[in-house]
């Protein structure tokens, strides 16, 4: 667990809401990262709490947010999934920890009657990852115009915005019911420890907390 030291700002800890969240807290707990009880209260509209025992305090922000908050150091740490690191790439941030949860994989989509192809020079995708959109059709020698949506990505298709999607997929079965076949992954995802690469050089509690996740992740697989 982090101490106090009263010479040091309040070290923040960026933590995202949804999907992760759940499966996070019992790791966060193990390395001695406790929120406050109104952390747990759903009435509480707080964005910011207090750390049990240390001079802490988390942020609760979207996924994509967390990893914007620690490569500018308004946060030092935070977890987020290894696509939000991968589609940022921002040069500040370091993810030396994979924590083993919030598994699933960056797919592409297609409606399942399309009989399309990646045989176009040209193709129209609809994602909120337009960086790892592009790259991964770039690869394949084609020119992909990403229309960025942030959810409700199996409409695009059916609308006639895209003819393909690339989305997050862990069973499939969304896919399934909006008429969607997954043809290829683009990557594996799982939630990653993430800190601002100046914070973990310059304030010893950062290095501490890194210290602390790996330690419980090696206790965990070798359990």
């Amino acid at each position: 667990m982090t101490t106090r030291n009263s010479s040091l700002r309040p070290l923040t800890f960026a933590i995202p809401k949804g999907r992760i969240l759940d499966e996070a807290l019992p790791l966060m707990a193990h390395a001695g990262v406790v929120p406050e009880a109104e952390f747990y209260d759903k009435k509480s509209r707080a964005l910011s709490f207090a750390v049990e025992g240390s001079d802490m305090r988390l942020i609760r922000v979207r996924a994509f947010d967390v990893a914007t908050f620690v490569a500018h150091g308004a946060a030092q740490v935070g977890i987020v999934g290894s696509d939000v690191v991968e589609e940022f790439a921002y040069a500040d941030l370091y993810a030396p920890v994979d924590l083993d949860i919030g598994h699933c994989r960056l797919s592409v989509a297609v409606p399942v009657n399309s009989g399309d192809t990646a045989s176009e020079s040209h193709l129209r995708v609809a994602s909120k990852y337009p960086n790892l959109t592009r790259k991964h059709f770039e690869r394949q020698g084609i020119q992909a115009e990403v229309v960025k949506l942030n959810g409700a990505m199996e409409l695009a298709p059916m609308l006639g915005l895209s003819g393909r999607i690339v989305d997050l997929v862990s069973t499939g079965r969304t896919l399934k019911e909006n008429g969607l076949v997954e043809t290829d992954v683009i990557m594996q995802i799982s939630a990653r420890l993430i800190v601002n690469r100046a914070a973990l050089k310059t304030d010893p509690r950062v290095g501490e907390l890194v210290e602390a996740f790996r330690a419980m992740m090696a206790e965990k697989v070798a359990a």
